[in-house]
């Protein structure tokens, strides 16, 4: 479904409703962003005895850090990464009853569509691409492509969650809380988790960044692409002055910690001052591309005249730079073109938002790939991209501007650097890209082999919450060794 300006009232299952307005904004985000910043700022460690920089993996790491490149809404997989010529073949013929899923927008009388774009091998891989993402493309003898992932509801915000926390039904850490928590930060002036966002909240809500039962302090911390990247980062007072009133509230605090019976969040919240001042001078020049010469903000796409490139552009560049500075997990949203809070999501015109939503992203994630290699990061750090979801390889009907609807029966994801084998595909959907007939994997196991290039079991990275030891992947997850070099 195409959500542009004049279909602000259409519905999309699993769909937040989006108010445009700068007012509809702040109500939405009155106690997200800011809140989420806050606890980014404030909470570097929530109480005493929280993991920090010392922190021990439990095996030999290959990775060291990770940049998310968050596709929500769902890109096609059929359209992408995962050719199916079967599509054009029997286009416009009835799907049958064989073909219908739950986990798919699906009925008999809806009719399978080609792709609009050509397959093309490439490199020397020969890895398959769609002419979608002709900048990705290059970079294919980079891209560990799974193509057999497999969801548990075709719904955004079950789907986002799952993708994030693991959880269909959120109330659990974020995977960048989880890896904050099991390695600690690698630069204490800034927080191990932060989310490059483009001032809107995807569905699912601000979950999908949250620490839950995880100390507060492992939640993300949110930087926008627009304006000043961080609320309240530029000192009021002078630097003197700063002191002088730190000074006055660890008096207090220390007073006061002395009365109760368990002082660690007090003595936590001491730290979380010192570092929240720390930031103020690390989070500006970090966040500060301006530094970065003429041509690599050229190869990211930061000069170019469609101003949701800009956004995106800045933000991977931003990425590059924080993982350098030493944060652990950075993620990046897509920015929303036509008001959807899944820029992905077209159940109506396909070509035209698809190819949209493909210069908004498509150069900048191949330059994060390109730069991190020159730079030698490349080798320790993951690029994760991901939906929530594929697209149907079918429609209600063939026609100008008709689009795919959810999928999460088999869809196609992709993992460079960090110990991942380049040039490579997993897994295997049938002739149509309607469900996976070979190698079936769900998110746990991403995460599992994800958290293994850092260095972390996943069945024993856990947290005591409710009576019981939880755990990112729950009581599932496997390790890929076939990705792995």
């Amino acid at each position: 479904m195409n959500h542009s300006h004049s279909q602000s009232n259409c519905s999309c299952p699993g769909r937040i409703g989006s108010d445009g307005s700068r007012r509809g904004f702040l109500q939405r985000t009155a106690t997200g962003f800011g809140w989420l910043a806050f606890h980014g700022l404030f909470g570097a460690a929530a109480k005493a005895g929280e993991r920090d920089g010392n922190a021990l993996p439990h095996q030999v790491p290959k990775a060291k850090n990770i940049i998310f490149c968050f596709m929500d809404g769902g890109p096609s997989h059929v359209d992408t990464f995962d050719p199916k010529p079967a599509l054009m073949k029997h286009q416009g013929e009835a799907i049958g009853a064989d073909a219908v899923s739950k986990r798919s927008q699906s009925a008999a009388s809806r009719v399978w569509l080609g792709c609009p774009w050509e397959f093309k091998q490439r490199g020397d891989s020969g890895l398959w691409v769609s002419d979608l993402f002709p900048h990705v493309a290059k970079v294919a003898d980079k891209l560990c492509v799974v193509r057999s992932l497999v969801g548990e509801l075709p719904l955004h915000g079950q789907q986002n969650l799952l993708l994030h926390t693991g959880r269909i039904i959120g109330k659990a850490p974020s995977f960048g809380s989880w890896l904050s928590y099991g390695l600690g930060t690698e630069n204490q002036n800034l927080p191990g988790y932060v989310v490059l966002n483009n001032d809107w909240v995807p569905n699912g809500g601000l979950e999908n960044f949250g620490s839950s039962f995880l100390p507060a302090s492992y939640q993300a911390t949110m930087i926008r692409s627009k304006g000043i990247p961080v609320d309240n980062i530029t000192p009021s007072d002078p630097l003197a002055l700063q002191r002088q009133k730190l000074a006055l509230l660890t008096a207090q605090d220390r007073f006061f910690a002395e009365q109760v019976s368990d002082p660690n969040p007090i003595e936590g919240a001491i730290a979380n001052y010192e570092t929240a001042f720390r930031m103020q001078s690390t989070i500006p020049d970090v966040a500060d591309i301006s530094q970065e010469p003429a041509h690599i903000q050229s190869m990211y796409g930061v000069n170019s005249p469609d101003e949701y490139q800009r956004f995106y552009a800045t933000q991977a560049l931003r990425a590059r730079r924080l993982v350098e500075a030493g944060v652990r997990f950075v993620e990046i949203t897509c920015p929303s073109f036509d008001t959807n809070n899944s820029p992905w999501d077209q159940h109506g015109r396909l070509k035209q938002n698809h190819e949209k939503n493909s210069l908004i992203t498509d150069q900048s994630v191949a330059a994060l790939i390109i730069d991190l290699e020159q730079r030698g990061l490349l080798d320790e750090t993951i690029v994760l991209w991901a939906g929530e979801m594929g697209r149907t390889p079918h429609t209600p009907e063939v026609k100008e501007n008709c689009g795919r609807d959810h999928h999460v029966d088999g869809y196609s994801i992709f993992m460079a650097g960090g110990g991942f084998k380049g040039g490579m595909t997993f897994g295997e959907t049938d002739d149509f890209g309607n469900k996976v007939v070979a190698d079936a994997v769900d998110i746990h196991d991403i995460h599992a082999t994800i958290l293994h290039q850092f260095g972390l079991d996943h069945e024993a990275l856990t947290f005591r919450h409710g009576g019981r030891d939880h755990r990112l992947t729950d009581v599932h997850g496997r390790i890929l060794t076939e990705l792995l070099s």
